[in-house]
């Protein structure tokens, strides 16, 4: 079993705490955490038993029972944190995305690939059974032939709910990089690689009012795109569109719809674990609601982090490593240089599905 080291323990790390100590806890074992504002790595320490936790990540870093970094930073700080961890001869979950731009990206695979290290990260929420349950009903020709798709993340914004939500605005942020992650890795996983993209962003609201405490009453300057469209051109030839948008006060959407000879596959909130997997039957003109198939149905966040320490520890292929992470970051930046030159985007690398999870026995 391998050692983790939490750095960061906001408002994402409830849930792992919970699923390390509990779901995963003969997976994984976290020994350590970190954080800027003691007093959260002390609560860490106070609710689940951590062993220790440092003043800073430096000596987390140097802890030699440590294996495994798991970086829950802002998205801005990924890079930085993830780097310094490499370093340190530790291997890298990280959460989404991989870095702020393309460059740190390719830096951190570089890093780890001249390390020997496995650097890897999330969303691990399209391992859960609602995607592996919509994979399963595509893999097996039950809509046919995938002909297109079309997906939306429409909200308006943090601001009124979030606790410290600037970070949202800033770069590493917005609803690309923020929700884009949830849906590209769904969509990658259900149809394959992405071999270019052409996308077109705007920022709506120059600044935000934030209306939740504890920073209710100040002003968000807003400086990355918040509504952003976006056309994804997968290796199949399949066209699939793409809205993230912080800008929409109310949209009836749903989040991700695959189109198919067949019939329209509904797929569930790619940003959960299980959800309804609808299909509709173009020659019935029926829709049926699938039984979920495969395990992991609740918020199983760790989960990733538990099959990349389960990999490491075999020499088996993990489903989180950065030959998925990385080909999404190249998506997401791609789209928002295509909007920025309006030409679409070729991309660099390229992608194959891992193995499917195992179905429920």
């Amino acid at each position: 079993m391998l050692n983790v080291g939490m750095v960061g323990v906001g408002c994402i790390s409830g849930i792992y705490l919970k699923n390390i100590y509990g779901v995963f806890k003969n997976d994984i074992r976290l020994v350590a955490v970190c954080d800027l504002i003691k007093e959260r790595a002390e609560k860490a320490q106070k609710d689940y038993g951590v062993p220790k936790v440092y003043d800073t990540m430096e000596e987390l870093f140097a802890d030699p029972e440590i294996d495994i970094v798991l970086n829950l930073t802002r998205p801005y700080q990924h890079y930085e944190v993830s780097k310094a961890a490499l370093l340190a001869g530790k291997h890298v979950y990280s959460e989404k995305p991989l870095g702020a731009d393309l460059e740190e990206g390719k830096e951190l695979v570089a890093l780890a690939e001249e390390k020997g290290l496995v650097i890897g990260g999330a969303p691990d929420t399209f391992m859960g059974a609602g995607i592996q349950t919509s994979r399963r009903l595509i893999d097996s020709g039950v809509i046919g032939k995938v002909i297109g798709g079309r997906c939306a993340m429409a909200g308006h914004g943090m601001e009124s709910w979030h606790p410290d939500p600037d970070f949202y605005y800033q770069r590493g942020g917005g609803p690309l990089f923020d929700m884009g992650p949830y849906y590209i890795t769904a969509l990658i996983n259900l149809i394959g690689g992405v071999k270019s993209v052409y996308g077109y962003g705007r920022i709506s609201y120059p600044t935000r009012l934030i209306t939740a405490e504890p920073h209710k009453g100040e002003i968000i300057k807003v400086n990355t795109p918040t509504h952003i469209e976006s056309f994804l051109t997968f290796d199949s030839g399949v066209v699939v569109s793409l809205l993230t948008s912080f800008d929409i006060y109310s949209s009836r959407q749903t989040n991700i719809e695959i189109y198919g000879t067949k019939g329209t596959l509904y797929v569930p909130d790619p940003n959960t674990f299980g959800g309804k997997v609808v299909f509709f039957n173009g020659e019935t003109q029926q829709s049926e609601e699938y039984p979920l198939e495969f395990d992991y149905s609740e918020n199983s966040r760790a989960l990733g982090l538990a099959d990349m320490a389960r990999a490491i520890e075999t020499g088996s292929v993990s489903r989180t490593t950065s030959k998925q992470t990385f080909h999404v970051l190249e998506i997401m930046a791609s789209i928002m240089k295509s909007g920025e030159t309006g030409m679409p985007v070729t991309l660099t690398s390229h992608f194959e599905r891992e193995a499917p999870m195992d179905s429920k026995k």
